[in-house]
C-alpha cells in the first residue's frame, strides 16, 4: 500500500503514541481511537482524527494498527462491541504491534478473515520506548508474504526492522523468544550491579568498563545505569507486560516440551517485583529486590 492508503491506530499507551507520531510526521492520514480518549489528544492535536469506536477506525482505514496490553484487550477491541470486526473492509489489513499468546493471534486471525475479510499480520515489537521515538524498532511478524508486503513500507515508517518469520503467530512466537533473552538479561543485570554494589564497585562504571567485551550489550549500556540510578521515569517497560510475557513463554514451553529454567527463574523475580512495587512498576526495579531499601 502506498503513502495515499488511510490508516488507523488503536491504542495510544506508552508505545502506540510515538508510533502513531512517527506515522504522522511520515505524512499519512491516520485515525486514532484509545479506551481513555485524552490519551489519544496530542496525536489529533498533531493532525490525526479522532475515532468514535475501533469500529470506526476500521472503517475509515485501509490499515489498522493495533498496540494493546494483552490477549483479552486485543479480543474486546477486535471482536467486542463496536470493535474493529464490526467496521472491518474486506481487503484491509490489521497489524497487531502487542504482545499476545501465539495460539490466540492464530485463532483471532482465522476468525476476523472468515467474518469480515480483513487481513491479520501479527507484528510484536522490541526496542522499548525509545527505540518507538527514534524509529529504530525492530518488528517480528507472522503471516502470509502478500499481506506482509501489502504493509511493509508503512510499518517500516515506525521501525528499523520488520521481519516476516511465518505464517499467523510466528511473530509472537519470535516475541516470546526475544522476552526470553530480555527478561533473563534484566534480572542477570541486576544481579550483577547488586554484586558490584555490595563488594564496594560503582556499579555505574560497569557499562564503560565493559564495552567491547564479551559481556558488552544495549542492555547493559541502558538498562544498568537506570537501574543503579533508579531513572524509573518514564518507564521502559511496567512489570506487568514482561511479566506476562514471561508466562507465555512459559506456557509455550510446556506446549511443545521446551525447558525454559532461566526464564521460570526471572518470571517469579518480575512477580516478586509485582507484589512488592505493584504491576506498574517500572521492569527495570528488579534490581530493589536484592538491595536493603524498599521498593
Amino acid at each position: 500500500m502506498t503513502k495515499t492508503a488511510t490508516l488507523g491506530y488503536i491504542g495510544t499507551g506508552l508505545m502506540g503514541t510515538p508510533m502513531a507520531a512517527r506515522l504522522l510526521a511520515a505524512g499519512h492520514p491516520l485515525t486514532v481511537w484509545n479506551r481513555t480518549a485524552a490519551k489519544a489528544q496530542g496525536l489529533v492535536d498533531k493532525g490525526a482524527a479522532m475515532g468514535e469506536s475501533p469500529a470506526d477506525v476500521a472503517g475509515r482505514s485501509d490499515i489498522v494498527f493495533l498496540c494493546l496490553t494483552d490477549t483479552n484487550a486485543v479480543e474486546e477491541a477486535v471482536f467486542g462491541e463496536n470493535g474493529v470486526a464490526r467496521g472491518a473492509r474486506k481487503g484491509s489489513v490489521l497489524v497487531d504491534f502487542s504482545s499476545i499468546q501465539p495460539d490466540a493471534s492464530v485463532r483471532m486471525a482465522e476468525r476476523l478473515k472468515s467474518e469480515t475479510g480483513m487481513d491479520w499480520i501479527d507484528a510484536p515489537v522490541s526496542g522499548g520506548v525509545p527505540g518507538a521515538e527514534a524509529g529504530t524498532l525492530a518488528i517480528m511478524a507472522g503471516g502470509t508474504q502478500e499481506v506482509f508486503d501489502r504493509v511493509e513500507s508503512t510499518v517500516l515508517d515506525m521501525a528499523a526492522r520488520f521481519t516476516l518469520m511465518g505464517p499467523s503467530g510466528a511473530g509472537q512466537t519470535t516475541k516470546l523468544c526475544n522476552q526470553v533473552i530480555v527478561g533473563c538479561t534484566m534480572a542477570v543485570l541486576a544481579e550483577a550491579a547488586r554484586l558490584a554494589t555490595n563488594a564496594g564497585v560503582d556499579a555505574t562504571r560497569l557499562p564503560e568498563a565493559l564495552a567491547g567485551g564479551f559481556a558488552d550489550s544495549k542492555p547493559l549500556q541502558i538498562f544498568l545505569p537506570r537501574m543503579v540510578n533508579a531513572q524509573h521515569e518514564p518507564p521502559l517497560g511496567h512489570v506487568y507486560t514482561m511479566l506476562k510475557d514471561l508466562d507465555s513463554v512459559c506456557a509455550l514451553a510446556r506446549s511443545c516440551t521446551s525447558p525454559v529454567p532461566f526464564t521460570a527463574m526471572a518470571a517469579e523475580q518480575f512477580r516478586l517485583l509485582t507484589v512488592r512495587g505493584g504491576e506498574t512498576a517500572d521492569a527495570l526495579e528488579i534490581f530493589k529486590l536484592s538491595g536493603p531499601s524498599k521498593l
